[in-house]
């Protein structure tokens, strides 16, 4: 008796409903988005890691973070009992995970990239520095000019840093490393900002650095390239945009209003507002403008109503109409 055998239909693919157009724009760009996130990141954090291993740690310049605590460890310990590039390894990855016990995937997540890239860019960059290397032309330590290269290593240290950790941050990610005890220990302490906690364990650092190699000159220049790296920090990630955000109160509104649009040609918003002493109905005036029409907008004002109450604010970025996006 012969097996019957079953023939299976199959059944027509339904084709899927092919998305509007405007949502694949949309997820398109945000996939972009997300991309150049991340090797914004990766950049930035090559471009720390260069100017740490290149210019910062061969000459023992104490700066904050964890490569400091690495040639702090690295002295007490002997120059030659472990390396520095393990030494930056083994910290990084332990306050990644410290960051992840106690901050949160969330934390976590921002830093992953840095932890991942730092430790690796650091130790291929720290081979540069070897005089047979390139013909030593990275090592800048062995050079006839050694004070001049030793100032030169304080002001390119601290530009790289900034300029890495500015790329970091504009790519939505976090450096870590030091900075995770700093807010670790704002978790404990409520009232304790972020910003003073990162200076106070750098300012703790630098000082353990002065009593372990017990030289004030190298000292100073490691909190001169701090300030060199702040200042880059600065001007690349919050002085980009050269606008400023005016808010006006003011009975005469409506002529600043008026002037504001004729003269300098940008468009308010207007506000209710009410008095938290007096308790009077007042209106506020809101007008985005640049540097060059600081001085018109406050002359509009002087002139209009000298007895109005101004507060300007300096803008980190201003997208829309009239503005570059």
């Amino acid at each position: 008796m012969e097996k019957s055998k079953k023939t299976r239909e199959k059944k027509p693919k339904v084709p899927k409903k092919a998305l509007d157009p405007a949502v694949r724009a949309q997820r398109r760009k945000k996939r972009l988005t997300a991309l150049k996130n991340v090797l914004e990141v990766i950049l930035g954090t090559a471009i720390l890691a260069f100017g740490t291993a290149v210019f910062i740690v061969p000459f023992d310049l104490v700066v904050g973070g964890v490569s400091s605590v690495a040639l702090i460890t690295n002295r007490l310990l002997g120059d030659n009992a472990v390396s520095i590039d393990l030494l930056i390894t083994v910290l990084t990855w332990s306050l990644f995970f410290l960051g992840l016990v106690f901050l949160g995937k969330g934390f976590a997540l921002k830093t992953l990239v840095s932890t991942v890239v730092y430790p690796v860019a650091f130790s291929l960059f720290s081979r540069l520095v070897d005089p047979e290397v390139l013909g030593g032309v990275f090592c800048l330590s062995l050079s006839e000019y050694s004070q001049i290269a030793l100032l030169l290593a304080c002001i390119f240290g601290g530009v790289f840093i900034g300029a890495g950790c500015a790329l970091t941050f504009l790519g939505g990610g976090s450096s870590g490393g030091m900075d995770i005890i700093a807010f670790l220990i704002c978790k404990i302490f409520k009232r304790l900002k972020s910003p003073r906690a990162i200076f106070f364990i750098d300012a703790v650092t630098v000082a353990a650095g002065l009593f372990v190699f017990l030289d004030p000159v190298l000292t100073l220049l490691g909190i001169s390239s701090a300030f060199v790296s702040a200042f880059v920090i600065d001007k690349m990630f919050l002085g980009g945009s050269k606008a400023f955000v005016a808010e006006i109160v003011s009975d005469e509104f409506e002529k600043i209003n008026r002037q504001v649009a004729e003269t300098l040609e940008r468009t308010t918003s207007i506000a209710d507002i009410e008095g938290g002493y007096s308790g009077q109905k007042k209106k506020m005036l809101f007008v985005s403008f640049t540097m060059d029409q600081y001085n018109q907008l406050l002359n509009i004002i002087n002139k209009t109503d000298p007895s109005a109450f101004v507060t300007i604010q300096r803008a980190h970025e201003i997208n829309g109409e009239g503005w570059t996006r």
